[in-house]
């Protein structure tokens, strides 16, 4: 558990770093999350790492909190800008459900290349 915590935080640290020496618009988190990502692309998911993962989902219903406790310190804000914010949640939702499908079909086009090469290679 401590090894794949120390793995996340440090790829969290390297995105951070990365990003205020660069001064990037993007989030160090977010570029951290990608180097993640990469890593796990090139190398694959070890089990320690999965397990982490599946322990840091037990809790994830505690990340929304502060965007509760958020919305509520911003009521009167919500009231006047409706319109806007609904339009926002809408039009983001949908694109992120494009990109998420889009995303999908990619990885499995390329599984299906992987596996067809593996069972290539090992008939030779």
């Amino acid at each position: 558990m401590l090894r794949g915590m120390t793995v996340l935080l440090t790829c969290q640290l390297i995105g951070e770093v990365t990003a205020r020496a660069l001064n990037l618009p993007t989030p160090g988190p977010v570029l951290g999350m990608a180097l993640l990502f990469g890593v796990l692309l090139w190398r694959g998911a070890p089990d320690w790492l999965d397990q982490v993962g599946q322990g840091l989902l037990r809790f994830l219903p505690l990340f929304f909190v502060p965007a509760g406790v958020g919305i509520m310190n911003h009521v009167q804000l919500m009231r006047t800008e409706w319109l806007a914010i609904i339009v926002t949640l809408l039009v983001s939702t949908i694109i992120t459900m494009i990109i998420t499908a889009g995303a999908l079909m990619l990885f499995l086009r390329l599984s299906s290349r992987r596996k067809a090469f593996g069972h290539a290679t090992k008939r030779d």
